[in-house]
């Protein structure tokens, strides 16, 4: 893994997380977008070399919303760049790591990307993500 690429963040609404943050931050979010397949619509702020990324659900069975349902607003997970994710997630079951999806999936800000279960990363939803050609 090269470096944290981006902070997950699960927002119940993201129009008013997006003011706060960029009050906090001292900085405007620079995209929003969704990704309707996993029923999620997100707002990334850079901050340094580090993205933020805020997550809304859209929709009631979305992983975000299932989420803070059960948790609340907070962490949802930490993502890190690779080259290869292919690679990256062979070496990642190899080492006795659960993936969350047999293949990458298209994610948000031009990735691909797949997750490694919680149970096997010391409850934290870690994402590894890699930049599509």
């Amino acid at each position: 893994m090269k470096k944290l690429e981006h902070i997950g963040i699960a927002v119940k609404n993201l129009d008013k997380s997006n003011l706060l943050f960029a009050k906090l931050l001292g900085i405007e979010h620079y995209k929003i977008e969704e990704v309707a397949s996993e029923g999620v619509r997100t707002s990334f702020f850079m901050i340094g070399d580090v993205k933020i990324e805020l997550l809304e659900a859209t929709r009631a069975d979305s992983p975000i919303a299932k989420f803070i349902e059960k948790r609340g607003e907070g962490l949802h997970h930490l993502a890190f760049e690779v080259d290869d994710i292919k690679k990256q997630m062979e070496l990642t079951e190899e080492e006795g790591f659960l993936l969350l999806n047999k293949a990458p999936k298209e994610g948000a800000d031009n990735k691909l990307v797949n997750f490694l279960h919680p149970k096997t990363t010391n409850h934290v939803l870690v994402e590894v993500v890699q930049e599509k050609k």
